[in-house]
């Protein structure tokens, strides 16, 4: 009897620790494998534990779905659900990926972006990136009372998103954009920048509106601080800057390469053919290349400019409007010689 008792008890420790070992795989084991290498996954936000699932199963191979569920179960994932954009690794464990998730350790995203005329244009290119959309962007950075706190306008906002290369979360909202922009802006005007604009008699704002002109207007970087510096000078003598970027962004038709005497009829606030100072917002996405042209534009007497003739890329640059006309009227020749008329 006692050996029986014995063998019951020995084959009941098996039993036992058959199951545990076999919970113990299906928890802590390899359970997951990526139907994509470094498979990604996507969780909206507000997504339920089904919408889950779907998104789970349809990116993962999981041996054990019901083991997946009873660990999601009882570490509570099934009530916290955060979204975001998630990597997973191969053979990761049940319980290694509902840690995951429920710690919202997400993967972020990289944003790069750079040559953006237009705040639809910004909209489209970041609602490609994070989980808000072009429409939801676009109508967060038209509606002024988000930022007016902060000194902003509708023309001017574009100016807080300096082109770069940043890393977010995907599920970033558009004010969760917005505000981390406005902190790498606040980074970038540092006390010296700060300095260098009041310098030169300009807001940061206003420095970010030449910086995008002169970034339209010149292809080369080494003549960017010479160019600013001839708008400087206008600026001052109370010259308009005559700006054909202006023309092209009031037209909103960047397809123009040969601003025309038809063009600069446009009434618009843009037109500085017509109206003197600077516009009233940038035409475009001011570069750091650019913006840092204006804090250390070059000191001279130049008031004019024109593309040289041979289409290098590079200016001609003047004291008088006699001698601009001269240098002006052989670029246009150039131009007819070679059949550009738009």
């Amino acid at each position: 009897m006692k050996k029986l008792i014995i063998a019951l008890v020995l084959s009941a420790l098996l039993i036992s620790g058959a199951a545990a070992y076999f919970l113990y795989v299906q928890v802590f084991g390899g359970n997951i494998k990526p139907l994509k290498e470094d498979s990604i996954l996507l969780i909206p936000t507000g997504a339920s534990f089904e919408t889950v699932m779907d998104t789970l199963t349809n990116n993962l191979e999981i041996r054990n779905i019901k083991s997946f569920i009873w660990v999601a179960e009882r570490k509570r994932y099934t009530q916290n659900i955060k979204p975001g954009r998630y990597r997973v690794s191969d053979e990761m464990s049940n319980a290694a990926l509902v840690n995951m998730l429920r710690s919202g350790d997400q993967a972020p995203v990289r944003l790069t972006f750079s040559n953006i005329r237009t705040l639809p244009q910004l909209a489209a290119r970041i609602g490609r990136v994070i989980e808000a959309d072009s429409i939801q962007i676009i109508d967060f950075l038209s509606d002024e009372s988000n930022y007016a706190g902060e000194g902003f306008k509708r023309e001017t906002i574009i100016s807080v998103f300096i082109p770069d290369t940043y890393e977010l979360f995907w599920n970033t909202d558009s004010r969760g954009l917005y505000e981390r922009m406005l902190r790498e802006y606040r980074k970038f005007w540092n006390d010296e920048r700060l300095q260098k604009a009041s310098a030169a008699g300009l807001e940061p704002q206003e420095v970010s509106i030449l910086a995008s002109i002169i970034d339209d207007e010149v292809s080369k970087k080494d003549e960017k601080p010479r160019i600013a510096g001839v708008y400087i000078n206008r600026l001052k003598r109370g010259i308009p800057l005559q700006a054909c970027p202006t023309i092209k962004y009031a037209l909103n038709d960047f397809s123009i390469t040969r601003v025309l005497y038809v063009h600069l009829s446009v009434d618009s606030p843009y037109n500085t053919y017509k109206y003197k100072g600077l516009p009233p917002g940038p035409v475009g996405c001011p570069s750091k290349e650019g913006i840092e042209a204006v804090l250390n534009a070059e000191k001279h007497d130049f008031l004019y400019f024109a593309a040289k003739p041979d289409f290098s890329g590079y200016h001609n640059f003047s004291r008088t409007l006699a001698e601009h006309n001269r240098y002006a009227n052989q670029y246009q020749r150039e131009l007819d010689k070679r059949r550009i008329f738009r």
